[in-house]
């Protein structure tokens, strides 16, 4: 007997989807990963093709070329820059160090790889609830009113910014006047780089000034790479060098280090993004919103939080079947279970086939 798939905890399982859809993965229209619409960019395939022939030496373990690439775009030392393989990597050492806390704040609805990794080290967890996520702002004091560990000193938080799956971006400002109450902060900024530069709210030039400030990035969601995992954390070096120490070897293989070096140096390719992303999301947005039964929320990163007045479960299964199209539930988010859905913003025809694909089968 054929076990079945089972479902997801993360977005882009495209097989599962399949598996409902009676269809090729391939069929799907993935609107459940947050992944950039217009790449992987020219520069990285023309990376990958160059670079074939390197795959029979092994990586440079210190990956100090990519680091020198990433050293010069954030205009820190590289010693203060660490690669992985994706961000997802480099979550799980800032959870170990975590893990040697007292407490760790985890700012609530949280991505559900947090928790993943803070349980590995068997973390000791204190969800902290986003208050006021439907009017998209953030009180910090809100949200931690009911925390009260007996040092906080020696307590840790854990949260990401733009916050996923609510949208909401924390001022820089915000994110500063917690450190001290902290012994470490770890900011997960994998969806920084789909704002306008001058809209950023990154602490990444603060990093040097606060030793226990931790930065993670991705590389694989804005130039479209998931497949290929790279990511990279931002630290005091001797933070770095202990999780050098934890980790397998050459955790980021050949050809990721060496698209990583081209893809931060396209400007061409992130400034289309922008243009994209500006012009794609508010009408992705207002679509949503005319639909009857749902309520999107605007959010600063390349998605859309949207609340449902419809089981969500079965609006996903509907879509699939009927339209081969998946959307990302929040059944992993308990905060937010059967009731909010996600999708990532893709290209306008795509949107459009979403909207059209949700009116046709609303209300259910």
């Amino acid at each position: 007997m054929k076990r079945p798939f089972e479902r997801p905890l993360h977005g882009g399982n495209l097989v599962w989807a399949a598996s409902l859809a009676n269809c090729s993965p391939s069929a799907i229209l993935d609107f459940s990963a947050s992944i950039n619409p217009l790449g992987p960019p020219e520069s990285a395939i023309a990376t990958l093709q160059t670079h074939l022939t390197t795959l029979k030496a092994y990586p440079d373990p210190q990956y100090h070329q990519l680091r020198s690439a990433l050293s010069e775009f954030h205009g820190l030392p590289a010693d203060w820059i660490l690669p992985g393989n994706g961000a997802a990597e480099l979550l799980t050492w800032a959870c170990r160090d975590l893990s040697a806390l007292d407490f760790t704040a985890l700012l609530t609805p949280a991505f559900n790889d947090y928790w993943r990794a803070l349980k590995a080290f068997s973390a000791r967890v204190l969800p902290c609830s986003l208050q006021d996520f439907e009017q998209q702002t953030a009180d910090f004091e809100l949200a931690f009113q009911n925390f009260e560990p007996p040092v906080l000193s020696r307590a840790g938080l854990l949260l990401n910014n733009p916050h996923n799956p609510t949208g909401i971006l924390f001022s820089k400002e915000a994110l500063l006047s917690q450190l001290a109450r902290w012994a470490l902060v770890v900011v997960d900024e994998a969806f920084m780089d789909f704002l306008l530069p001058e809209q950023q709210q990154s602490v990444i030039d603060q990093i040097q000034k606060h030793p226990n400030l931790v930065v993670l990035r991705s590389l694989t969601k804005f130039y479209s790479l998931p497949g290929l995992r790279l990511g990279y954390a931002i630290a005091h070096p001797d933070r770095l060098q202990r999780w050098q120490q934890w980790r397998d070897p050459w955790s980021v293989n050949t050809l990721a280090a060496a698209v990583g070096e081209v893809v931060v140096q396209d400007n061409e390719f992130q400034q289309q993004t922008w243009n994209w992303l500006s012009k794609a999301k508010p009408l992705l947005y207002q679509g949503l919103a005319q639909l009857p039964g749902l309520t999107p929320f605007p959010g600063a990163a390349n998605f859309l939080l949207v609340q449902s007045d419809h089981s969500v479960t079965e609006l996903q299964s509907a879509l699939l079947k009927h339209h081969q199209i998946l959307i990302r539930d929040c059944l992993s988010f308990p905060e937010l279970g059967d009731r909010y859905f996600r999708v990532a913003v893709r290209s306008e025809p795509e949107n459009h086939r979403l909207l059209t694909g949700l009116a046709e089968i609303l209300p259910l």
